[in-house]
């Protein structure tokens, strides 16, 4: 009498039921707020114990007397040229950041556009790439007076300098990340009957996202400087006239002032579009927990 061998995905000795069981799933919960202040102390640190300690050194520097008061003032001399006159203060720095927001936005619905439409055409790229690079080089302090000739002193001048200054590393981020997009996955879309519009909403743009939010965090910072850079040719208010004015009267407590003001800014806005790409990217590589490129 010839014994039945077993079936596969039997084994000698097993019964037939026994079968191996999948892989269960698991399913990542969302951190509580405990793990997520946790994180928050983890990265943050470190940059905060830096500043802390540049702090201490400016302060040891100028309580040593090692260079004049009237070249570099103490922090404590910093500090209470703000808190001597914070109306002064707070009205000059809501005018650079109203500047600063308005450059930025203006900024990147242009760069995104341009962006766009070079990428759809070879002949525009060729012929507007040269010409943004052409623009970028310019040193923007050199062309600031000509904005205040054809736009007067108002805020026009320094929007457009702000612009100027953000537009190059937006348009050019959007550009390069629109066509670092998969080859395979165009043709998997365009094999499955997927309109040109459905491609690009899908995968283009999504994939496109990453590289523009790289450019926008630079081009925070560079919106900062250029409305600055249009406060110095022609303005009566702002931190830029804020430096130039403390400046001309060697009162260095309140031009730093406004220099640490000024720096903050940027490091706020610099976050802001941080705190962004996390909640529209939460997906991608960059916002995993072990980067530690991220502020927060």
């Amino acid at each position: 009498m010839v014994t039945p061998s077993p079936s596969p995905g039997q084994e000698s000795g097993a019964r037939p039921s026994e079968t191996t069981a999948p892989t269960a799933v698991v399913e990542r919960t969302k951190p509580s707020t405990a793990q997520q202040l946790a994180a928050f102390l983890e990265q943050s640190w470190r940059p905060i114990a830096l500043l802390v300690a540049l702090f201490v050194a400016w302060w040891v520097v100028t309580a040593a007397e090692l260079v004049e008061p009237y070249l570099v003032p103490s922090p404590g001399d910093t500090i209470a040229a703000i808190t001597a006159n914070p109306d002064y203060f707070w009205q000059h720095t809501w005018t650079t950041t109203y500047e600063t927001l308005l450059g930025f936005v203006i900024a990147t619905v242009i760069g995104v556009f341009a962006a766009l439409v070079m990428v759809q055409s070879a002949t525009v790229e060729k012929t507007l790439y040269p010409l943004l690079l052409f623009a970028q080089v310019i040193p923007k302090i050199a062309i600031a007076p000509l904005f205040v000739v054809w736009l007067g002193f108002g805020l026009g001048p320094k929007i457009v300098v702000a612009v100027l200054m953000a537009f190059f590393p937006v348009v050019i981020s959007m550009v390069t990340g629109l066509k670092s997009v998969d080859p395979e996955m165009l043709e998997l879309s365009s094999t499955m009957g997927a309109k040109p519009a459905q491609t690009f909403w899908k995968i283009r743009f999504p994939a496109s996202l990453p590289h523009l939010f790289s450019g926008l965090k630079v081009a925070a910072t560079m919106a900062v400087t250029g409305a600055v850079v249009g406060e110095f040719v022609g303005a009566d208010a702002g931190l830029g006239f804020v430096i130039l004015q403390a400046n001309g009267n060697l009162d260095t407590p309140v031009l730093f002032a406004g220099l640490l003001i000024m720096s903050l800014m940027g490091v706020l806005l610099f976050v802001l579009v941080e705190w962004l790409e996390r909640l529209v990217l939460p997906w991608h590589a960059s916002r995993r927990g072990d980067n530690v490129t991220t502020t927060f």
